[in-house]
């Protein structure tokens, strides 16, 4: 490992709560690749929900409140995590990995030296790749980004060659795969009208690029003050966060007051309101719950309506890829909204937080 120095800096959480849980070092230990694995210089890593709400143990069962990115009252210590099992402690967490692969373990390419790389965030056995129950996620079940190395076996690795820099690059990997993987489970494609919540945010703003992509039609719902940063990505229409007469309010955008798809990942009090609009047929499909995990559902609706509901987390092998190379090809563009130096990562975790941002934010080591 030529010019890798011993120790790093990092940011390493020590356990479930509020920032303070969050420590910056100056001397952590530089991993060191293992068979198989890669050594990355991280340039850049993207913050996501899923970090936020794995250190304040929000996946617990016993927390029912909205996503607040602070400390909860009562967290179980079996479930506190996206796949419900502990965590193990000190962890650093960060998946959205640009870097450059600057050495290899035992039988890993040596031909990934010196290239710039994108990392998979899901964590497979390779022995039975297909089989999403064996899988964990980057910077949960093992160290991430949140560093100045990092390492991960060689088969998660995507090169990558494109022109955007290493913040723009930082962007993509959780929020876009998951917003491709939510499209592929409620199978969108062209002729669809699909809703999007919370369109201000990272998955928001990638779900209406991807499914303008594939020739749907994208109706976005934020907060007024965020359309202009939203207008960015190119929804076909742009409604209120939660408006009062939703049907009132689509069919004033699109002349329909329903939809065939709604792409939700806020949940909430609004839930039933946006199931209400879904077409005979039409789908739902989930990958997140910032306002509330606990919802009211008709089940009349469900069943009258003949209604398809998914959930989404885990990606299949091959979603990851085809994101590489929508980003080679120029097809979607990032929407990257600040970027903090890895020391001012609180800042940069409240501001993530705080959700006044279009689009991701990034912490940069370089």
């Amino acid at each position: 490992m030529t010019n890798v120095p011993d120790t790093m800096r990092a940011v390493v959480l020590t356990g479930h709560g509020d920032l303070d849980k969050l420590v910056y070092h100056e001397d952590w230990p530089t991993p060191q690749p293992g068979p198989g694995e890669a050594l990355i210089k991280v340039h850049a890593c993207g913050m996501n929900n899923t970090d936020v709400n794995t250190r304040s143990g929000w996946y617990s069962k016993a927390v029912t409140d909205a996503t607040t990115g602070g400390a909860y009252d009562t967290v179980d210590e079996d479930d506190p995590t996206w796949g419900a099992a502990p965590l193990t402690f000190p962890r650093i967490q960060g998946a959205d990995v640009a870097g450059t692969v600057v050495a290899v373990g035992t039988g890993a390419d040596a031909s990934l030296i010196g290239k710039r790389v994108l990392v998979d965030t899901w964590l497979r056995d390779w022995d039975d790749p297909m089989n999403l129950n064996k899988t964990g996620y980057y910077g949960s079940e093992c160290d991430g980004g949140y560093a100045d190395y990092t390492k991960v076996d060689q088969r998660n690795i995507h090169p990558i060659d494109c022109d955007l820099n290493h913040a723009e690059l930082a962007t993509f990997a959780t929020s876009w795969s998951t917003a491709e993987q939510m499209l592929n489970r409620a199978s969108v494609g062209e002729g669809d009208t699909v809703l999007i919540t919370g369109a201000s945010g990272g998955v928001g703003s990638a779900l209406i690029q991807l499914a303008n992509r594939r020739g749907a039609k994208t109706i976005a719902m934020a907060s007024e003050a965020k359309h202009a940063g939203v207008q960015e990505a190119g929804p076909a229409a742009m409604l209120g966060r939660a408006p009062d007469d939703l049907k009132a309010a689509l069919n004033n955008a699109i002349g329909s007051d329903t939809v065939t798809v709604v792409a939700d990942v806020v949940g909430g009090d609004y839930y039933p309101i946006l199931i209400d609009a879904l077409a005979r047929g039409g789908r739902y499909v989930c990958s997140g719950a910032i306002a509330g995990p606990m919802v009211e559902l008709d089940l009349r609706t469900l069943y009258l309506r003949d209604l398809n509901f998914f959930g989404s987390t885990v990606l299949p092998p091959g979603v990851f890829a085809d994101l590489v190379r929508y980003i080679e090809r120029g097809e979607v563009k990032p929407m990257l909204a600040e970027s903090y130096p890895l020391k001012e990562f609180h800042t940069g975790q409240q501001a993530f937080i705080d959700k006044t941002h279009v689009g991701n934010i990034v912490v940069t080591m370089d």
